[in-house]
């Protein structure tokens, strides 16, 4: 094919027309990257699964390591210093906290549309949750970690006043 039959070939083509609006596939952006998330949800529990399992080790099986009670002693020092009392809590409940709120919003997304072109005063307002197992697990563990912090402190609230 020469150069003259190539532009005429060019200049017949049928241009397709296209309508903005009509074949939008809508783009969901997560609010935070899952991997990203799911990585520092790990670090942010590490050290409330550590502290459970000690307590179950100490506790339910009866094992007395060193470590263990040395882990103890510096919880309930960490207790009696005027400034430090918040560090405690800090560790065992609002780090799972947190870990659970980045990871959702690492696995929703929200869209608000519009659901008729012609009516611009309608919207559709969608939350979609996508499954990244990593995350989904992150959460639940971090959901049991807080509900075992709360268990924990309220028995041994009891244990005390009795």
């Amino acid at each position: 094919m020469n150069e003259d039959e190539f532009f005429k070939k060019m200049e017949t083509l049928h241009i397709p027309e296209v309508k903005p609006g009509f074949h939008q596939k809508p783009v969901k952006m997560a609010i935070m990257n899952s991997e990203r998330s799911a990585a520092l949800g790990v670090w942010l529990i590490v050290v409330p699964c550590y502290f459970l399992l000690c307590v179950f080790m100490y506790y339910l099986f009866h094992v007395h390591i060193s470590w263990f009670g040395a882990m103890f002693s510096l919880l309930s020092g960490l207790d009696k210093m005027p400034y430090a009392d918040y560090t405690v809590p800090l560790l065992l409940v609002v780090l799972p906290i947190i870990c659970i709120i980045i990871n959702a919003l690492a696995i929703t997304h929200v869209s608000v549309s519009r659901i008729d072109p012609d009516r611009v005063q309608v919207r559709e307002f969608a939350i979609t949750i996508k499954i990244k197992w990593w995350n989904i697990l992150l959460i639940l563990l971090s959901l049991f970690i807080v509900f075992m912090f709360i268990a924990y402190v309220m028995t041994q609230n009891i244990s005390i006043k009795n």
